[in-house]
């Protein structure tokens, strides 16, 4: 009798493992989807951060005024990596100081495609972490399960 309970307690624990690894299983689908989704996202920002930057190139035809705006990306870049430590790259946002109304709308518009592919890389962090989280709770799941199988066998083996 007491092998029969050992035997379903090892059924049910083994059922329980399945349905755990299951759905890790499908969160982890999910997640990948929602990866993609947000890499073709990031695709589609970055096909309009290089329309947005041809069009600044356009207009902005003073020497002077980009190598400004080089000098300011630089600098601006070089303060976010040391901040940082090369963890996290921050797009700095351009400003260019023109009194031509078309150049000023061309500048805000880079400003919230930078914002936007910030906020994509942000999620595509969050995204990596809770998938690290996950596999991890799953092989502790799997520690857990087979520390129990072996418990069980040990105590079935001295009783009988």
């Amino acid at each position: 009798m007491l092998v029969l309970v050992v035997v379903a307690v090892v059924v049910v624990l083994a059922a329980v493992r399945e349905v755990v690894v299951g759905v890790v299983v499908v969160v982890v689908v999910v997640l990948v989807v929602v990866v993609v989704a947000v890499v073709v996202v990031a695709v589609v920002v970055a096909v309009v951060v290089v329309a947005v930057v041809v069009a600044v190139v356009v207009v902005v035809v003073v020497a002077v005024v980009v190598v400004a705006i080089v000098v300011v990306v630089w600098v601006k870049c070089c303060i976010v990596v040391v901040i940082v430590v090369v963890v996290v790259v921050k797009v700095v946002v351009v400003v260019l100081v023109v009194v031509v109304v078309v150049l000023v709308v061309v500048v805000l518009i880079v400003v919230l495609v930078v914002e936007v592919v910030v906020e994509v890389v942000v999620v595509v962090v969050v995204v990596v972490v809770v998938v690290v989280v996950i596999i991890l709770a799953v092989v502790v799941v799997e520690v857990i399960v087979v520390l129990v199988v072996l418990v069980v066998v040990v105590v079935v083996v001295v009783v009988v």
